[in-house]
């Protein structure tokens, strides 16, 4: 199935949509909070959880029915212009990418889980995403998703957006648990085998009559073996080696792919408790701990190469192929062991009038060791290797809000903290595996704190429309950064300069009914994002002047800044519900990874300033109830220019589209109850194929590039009982070879078997 065949069969559906009778009352237009109607793209059983100004969408049990959630962040997949990078079932690297943010700015979106930011702000890149599993998919009752920084409530984080995910809330004593399989069959290249897991979910709550208390525990074991990230390919050299047979040569690819990395073998276990206490006089306090441990191993490197003499494997070393000389080169084992925890309290009531909430959070991993050997043969027999140890990095989180309602106006008030820190030491060894005889070779360390206090005013104009104006200001720091690294047998450290700087951030936002059956909403905002500790902290010791490299970081790195606009208009009228967004965003000094030649001919890479990137798309949302008796659509097509306007020290990328988002993109979910047991969805994602890299000049559907994706998903749900659902479906039913550099998944056969009591 083509691209733009799907595009078409999509904007089709949404027409027919349209021209269906209105055979039910008027759909409810909103809900209101006291005084504003609510713009929400999706479910109006409970309210949104963050402030929907731009673009918002709420998704609850219904849309989670029909999704074969193998990981939580799977449920929100069909959202509009909207992408997951998620490269394997149990993939730690899921990064978020909506609208102009790619999958590599993990920093420009804010994740919250009940509230607690679950957002890895330690770095910007594809290694530092939300930390998903926090929850599992069995405890979400919620997810909320809000484009863009329209609120003064989020700092410059929010400049792609915000999404909470909301857990089940214990009402009632009662137990759960969830059983679920996967199977993927995976051919490419060298590979024609088929990778399996399973998860294992439960839990229970408690909430005892006339008791002021409250619990709910959970836990998840998943096992997942996923495809190999990484094929191997070999590389020119000169002279003769050894002959071998077995390399694929791909015309797609610059040189023979000889083997890959090992298939991702990994384990997770999760336990999270939520206790709740009603105080009396509309106190609330909750609190929220979570443990997560994960182990990663990736054992079986795989090389197709044999002796051509003998059929013996080879592994590496200098080769011959088709009458050519190279080196076979980079295949290793790794093993990776880490433990997480979260800790959050919450507290909410009436003070003095207004309407308190505070939360306090703090995230850590003292545990995170990961062991890697030198090369294949090395790590076969046990050898040298590396590892690295991370000392607790994390953060510690809090925010206070405040609010009242006074005649017309709703007044809000804030203010919110955050510290990130970390440290990682590095170490040569000389048996990987157990890391004997550690020698230290390398450190990294550093922190960012941001202070920032907010106000925001609701003012109603007239019945039905409501004009809110807001103003953010924030104070960064980063400190205490540095490299050591190891020369004539002792440490040597250099430090990083502190830097510092604010940010004052003005919001506007309108909204309201033009007709009966007709809203709009008019939102304008600016945003600064801060660079994080990765960003600023990620240089190179140069061996030559036993320093850091200047030419590794920038000392005057500046944080991005955008300014944004979004026009809603949404029409609905009996079972169909039709929303326009219109959306800008002009970024000045965005962040992006260079390569380049330092001083002395070395190759290395440091996060630069781009001058002027700017965006601008539409969005077309459908959404529809009972078109047939038991039919129900979610359909959304997006189109997006994203280019690097200016750019002083790179020129040749003005004018070109920026790396990894697509021009087109299209999701929806297709929904029929066949009869009260039984309900069938159909699912889909599709995006035109983006640029690789800064200058537009890698474009391809291979392993290195960002290419298209057209995915079909179908589900089969059967209520065994009302306390039993058995459920099968298949992701990728098309079996789509699409990449993210990496492989994504192909076709999957997933089942799961859900009871309650």
């Amino acid at each position: 199935m083509k691209l733009k065949t799907l595009l078409r069969a999509s904007a089709c559906i949404s027409s027919l949509a349209l021209v269906q009778p209105a055979h039910a009352a008027a759909a409810d237009e909103g809900e209101t909070d006291g005084q504003s109607t609510i713009l929400v793209i999706g479910q109006k059983d409970a309210p949104v959880t963050v402030v929907p100004r731009g673009l918002s969408v709420s998704l609850g049990q219904e849309n989670f029915a029909a999704v074969n959630a193998i990981n939580v962040e799977d449920l929100m997949k069909y959202v509009p212009n909207f992408f997951v990078r998620k490269r394997f079932a149990g993939d730690d690297n899921a990064v978020v990418a909506l609208r102009g943010t790619n999958t590599v700015q993990s920093a420009r979106t804010i994740v919250m889980v009940d509230g607690f930011v679950v957002s890895n702000f330690l770095g910007n890149r594809y290694d530092y995403p939300p930390k998903w599993n926090v929850v599992g998919p069995a405890e979400v009752r919620q997810f909320d998703v809000v484009y863009g920084p329209y609120s003064a409530r989020y700092g410059g984080n929010s400049m792609g957006g915000v999404i909470s995910v909301t857990t089940q809330e214990p009402k009632e004593t009662g137990a759960y648990a969830t059983v679920q399989g996967m199977v993927m069959p995976f051919r490419e290249y060298g590979f024609d085998q088929t990778f399996s897991g399973y998860s294992v979910e439960g839990g229970f709550t408690l909430k005892p009559a006339n008791s002021r208390l409250s619990a709910r525990g959970s836990f998840r074991h998943f096992h997942n073996t996923g495809q190999s990230m990484t094929y191997n390919l070999l590389s020119p050299t000169t002279g003769s080696g050894t002959a071998v047979t077995g390399a694929y040569v791909d015309p797609r690819l610059a040189t023979p792919v000889f083997g890959a990395a090992s298939p991702v073998a990994v384990t997770q276990d999760q336990l999270r408790l939520r206790l709740g206490y009603d105080a009396g006089g509309g106190w609330q306090i909750d609190a929220l701990g979570m443990v997560w441990w994960t182990q990663q191993d990736l054992l079986e490197p795989r090389s197709w190469l044999t002796n051509a003499a003998s059929g013996a494997p080879v592994y590496q070393g200098k080769v011959s192929f088709g009458g050519k000389a190279w080196n076979a080169s980079g295949l290793t084992m790794s093993a990776t062991r880490r433990r997480e925890y979260l800790a959050g309290l919450k507290l909410a009531g009436p003070l003095a009038g207004w309407d308190l909430s505070l939360n306090l959070s703090r995230f850590w991993m003292p545990k995170w060791d990961a062991r890697t050997s030198k090369d294949y043969l090395t790590g076969a027999a046990g050898g040298a290797g590396t590892q690295s140890l991370s000392r607790s990095p994390g953060w510690y989180t809090g925010d206070v809000v405040l609010e009242r309602q006074l005649g017309a106006h709703k007044l809000a008030l804030g203010a919110q903290a955050n510290l990130y820190e970390t440290s990682t030491d590095t170490f040569t060894t000389g048996a990987w595996r157990a890391a004997a005889t550690p020698a230290f070779s390398a450190a990294t360390y550093g922190k960012t704190s941001l202070w920032g206090v907010w106000a925001e005013n609701a003012v109603e104009l007239a019945p039905d429309w409501v004009l809110t104006a807001g103003l953010r200001h924030d104070r960064w720091r980063a400190y205490s950064g540095g490299i050591a690294k190891l020369y004539a047998g002792a440490r040597k450290d250099d430090r990083y300069p502190e830097r510092s700087d604010t940010s004052l951030s003005p919001k506007l936002s309108v909204q309201g009914q033009l007709t009966r059956d007709l809203a709009v909403q008019l939102s304008l905002g600016t945003a600064k994002r801060f660079p994080t500790v990765g960003e600023l902290f990620q240089g190179r010791f140069d061996d030559i002047t036993q320093a850091i490299d200047p030419q590794s970081f920038d000392p005057n790195l500046k944080a991005e800044r955008s300014q944004d606009a979004n026009l809603i208009l949404r029409y609905g009228s009996g079972p169909v519900r039709l929303t326009a967004s219109l959306f800008y965003q002009n970024i000045k000094d965005a962040i992006f990874s260079f390569q380049g030649l330092n001083q002395f001919g070395t190759v290395v890479s440091s996060y630069k300033n781009v001058d002027q990137v700017r965006q601008y798309g539409a969005e077309l949302i459908l959404e529809a109830q009972d078109l047939l008796p038991g039919l129900d659509l979610d359909a959304n097509v997006a189109w997006i220019s994203a280019k690097t306007v200016r750019n002083a020290a790179a020129p040749a990328a003005e004018g070109v589209q920026f790396p990894r988002i697509p021009a087109w993109r299209s999701n929806g979910n297709l929904r029929y109850r066949i009869a009260d047991p039984l309900k069938l969805s159909l699912g889909w994602r599709a995006a035109s194929r983006p640029n690789s890299e800064l200058f537009g000049l890698q474009r391809g559907r291979a392993y290195g590039f960002q290419s298209e994706y057209v995915t079909v998903d179908t589900r089969l749900s059967w209520d065994v009982t009302p306390a039993a659902q058995l459920s099968l479906g298949i992701d990728n039913l098309f079996n789509y070879q699409a990449y993210v550099a990496h492989p994504l998944p192909q076709r999957t056969f997933v089942a799961d078997l859900k009871v309650k009591w």
